[in-house]
C-alpha cells in the first residue's frame, strides 16, 4: 500500500470570468446607440407663439385644411369649401399648391373635440407633399 500516492484536494476556484460579458454588453449597447435615433419619429411643427401677430401678406395667403367633429377634412381651395375631401385629395392639392407657389403657409385647424391621431395624420400627409410652412390654428385664450 505504499505504492499509492494521496492526492491533495484541488481549490475550487470561486471567480467568474467577467470579459465575455463584457464584450456582449458593449454590443448592445452599440446596437441600442444605433438604432434608438431611428425609433423616434415626429412631425416638425412652428408653433404660434403666444405674443404673435395676426397674418396680414394678402399675397401669400394661407392654406387652411380643417378638421370637424366628426372627423372629416375640408380644405378652403377653390369650389365648394363645405365638400368633404379625403387625405389623399387634400395631398393633391397640396402638391399643385406648392407647385406653383412654393413657401405658401398651411395652417391645421381642428375641432377642440377631434381625436389628436386625426390631426397627426393630417400633418402627417401635408408633409409628405412637401409642405415646409406649417401652423396651427388656435384662438387666444380667455381671460
Amino acid at each position: 500500500m505504499s505504492s499509492m500516492k494521496v492526492r491533495a484536494p484541488r481549490k475550487l476556484v470561486a471567480e467568474i470570468n467577467v470579459v465575455p460579458y463584457i464584450d456582449v454588453m458593449l454590443v448592445l449597447l452599440v446596437v441600442f446607440m444605433i438604432t434608438a435615433p431611428m425609433m423616434t419619429q415626429g412631425i416638425q411643427v412652428e408653433l404660434p407663439k403666444t405674443d404673435s401677430q395676426a397674418i396680414t401678406d394678402k399675397d401669400n395667403e394661407p392654406v387652411i385644411v380643417s378638421i370637424k367633429q366628426d372627423g372629416s377634412f375640408y380644405i378652403n381651395v377653390g369650389g365648394d369649401e363645405k365638400k368633404t375631401s379625403s387625405l389623399e385629395t387634400i395631398k393633391g392639392h397640396a402638391l399643385r399648391i406648392i407647385k406653383h407657389k412654393p413657401g405658401t403657409l398651411f395652417l391645421v385647424e381642428g375641432d377642440e373635440s377631434v381625436a389628436y391621431g386625426k390631426v397627426i395624420s393630417l400633418m402627417s400627409a401635408l408633409q409628405g407633399a412637401g409642405i415646409e410652412k406649417l401652423g396651427l390654428v388656435t384662438e387666444p385664450a380667455e381671460k
